[in-house]
């Protein structure tokens, strides 16, 4: 059973409101972040991984030199919910720190 409720297209677009550069594609949400180096884009990913594992709620991503690819979707509840949310207002957070 979902721990999570799957949110509404409307609930997606006001949360998509407070967070530049996001969008749904895929029926997930996603970002490409860019960094100056691959330094850079890799710290980004290892001081992402506290709040990530914090939270126990784990991205899909990938890294090629400087960029990060991020896909956020909560598998149990087949859809993007308030934890996807959550970890993307947190990568943004970071994400300004490692710029």
């Amino acid at each position: 059973m979902a721990r999570f409720a799957k949110l509404t297209e409307a609930e997606i677009a006001s949360a998509l409101e407070g967070l530049s550069g996001w969008q749904v594609r895929d029926g997930k949400l996603h970002r490409e972040y860019t960094f100056p180096d691959f330094v850079h884009a890799f710290g980004f990913m290892a001081a992402s991984a506290v709040a990530i594992e914090a939270m126990n709620h784990h991205p899909e991503w990938s890294n090629v030199w400087n960029r990060v690819v991020v896909d956020l979707i909560t598998h149990d509840s087949s859809g993007i919910t308030i934890l996807d949310v959550e970890l993307a207002k947190k990568l943004e957070s970071l994400a300004e720190r490692m710029a």
